[in-house]
């Protein structure tokens, strides 16, 4: 027997999105499990079925993650110094250059099928940067974008402009992968050993040091990112 979906029953599919939180977990490990689940959301379109709208969170151990339009030479430590200080390095296939994840920094990969929901690339990185806004306004703090960059930024108009969330993402027929990075309590130390995002001229802060805090709890925020994410996003 065939099932024929009303109008109203496929929306609601369309407006639903599955959360996974993955707790800390090895960069590979994610980044394969990412390529799965585009593969699979891909194929189901093809064939027009469904895809399955995922949204990932996690934290990596230490690792340096380099876009594929970045360049080697914004890695400024040797493979010596990398296993000195327990990080990994990967040559990946988002967009964007060179940046680091590591504990106490969320990480939110968002394997969405934008056709679903009806927005371009364009718009949905804008939306991605706004729910970082969002999350930091109920923290009173403000941010914004920096033309010519994505992320999101504080202090744009002034020499001590710094970055508080990257974002890098790779499309492929209209399904996201890959995703932002939130410094929340993250050990800044790392970012001495690059260029973060190609940069020379820019810093890089985190939640925790702009509330003056030693540590906050990552499971409160990464609450507040998914209702963010879902008001954003309309799931």
């Amino acid at each position: 027997m065939r099932i024929v979906l009303s109008n109203s029953a496929r929306k609601k599919m369309k407006n639903k999105i599955n959360i996974k939180d993955l707790g800390l977990v090895d960069y590979k490990q994610t980044w394969d499990l990412q390529e799965s689940i585009l593969k699979t959301s891909v194929n189901n379109k093809l064939k027009n079925k469904e895809a399955e709208n995922i949204f990932l969170l996690c934290e990596h151990p230490h690792v340096y993650t380099l876009g594929k339009s970045g360049t080697q030479n914004n890695l400024l430590i040797s493979d010596e110094f990398l296993k000195k200080i327990n990080a990994t390095y990967h040559k990946i296939n988002r967009g964007g250059d060179i940046t680091y994840h590591g504990p106490g920094q969320i990480v939110g990969y968002p394997i969405i099928d934008l056709d679903s929901i009806n927005i371009g690339v364009k718009e949905y990185v804008y939306k991605l940067e706004q729910v970082i806004i969002n999350v930091l306004k109920k923290y009173k703090i403000e941010s914004t974008r920096l033309d010519g960059a994505t992320g999101v930024w504080l202090d744009t108009d002034k020499p001590s402009v710094r970055k508080i969330c990257a974002i890098g993402i790779k499309v492929s027929r209209g399904v996201t992968m890959h995703g932002f990075a939130f410094n929340v309590n993250t050990d800044l130390e790392y970012f001495n050993y690059i260029n973060p995002c190609g940069f020379v001229d820019k810093g890089v802060t985190t939640l925790s040091k702009e509330l003056s805090k030693d540590i906050l709890s990552i499971g409160e925020i990464k609450s507040q990112i998914i209702g963010e994410f879902k008001k954003e996003f309309g799931y």
